[in-house]
């Protein structure tokens, strides 16, 4: 897990912006990355959310952990799809 977080690291500071594909279990007692899951040729970093996925609570906590863990602001992250679904893609832009 730790390889392909830095793997997508390296791509946010050489690209400027980097996809992942992420897989939340809300109402969690903490968040925290669980591990790293691949599917066919899709990997998910699924995610415990310390928020209930009620009125985008859940989001909103899954986009500020991932700006903390990208040391990006939050406005550079955005769920591109999955909005009310448990899978997301999100998009990370580096902010400058």
């Amino acid at each position: 897990m730790k390889k392909y977080l830095e793997k997508k690291k390296k791509i946010l500071d050489k690209n400027g912006e980097v996809m992942i594909r992420v897989k939340i279990n809300p109402g969690m007692p903490k968040t925290q990355i669980m591990n790293l899951s691949v599917v066919g040729e899709e990997e998910f970093l699924k995610i415990n959310v310390a928020a209930p996925p009620e009125r985008g609570r859940a989001n909103e906590k899954l986009i500020n952990f991932l700006a903390e863990e990208f040391a990006v602001g939050r406005m550079g992250v955005g769920i591109m799809s999955g909005i009310g679904e448990r899978i997301k893609l999100v998009k990370i832009i580096k902010n400058d």
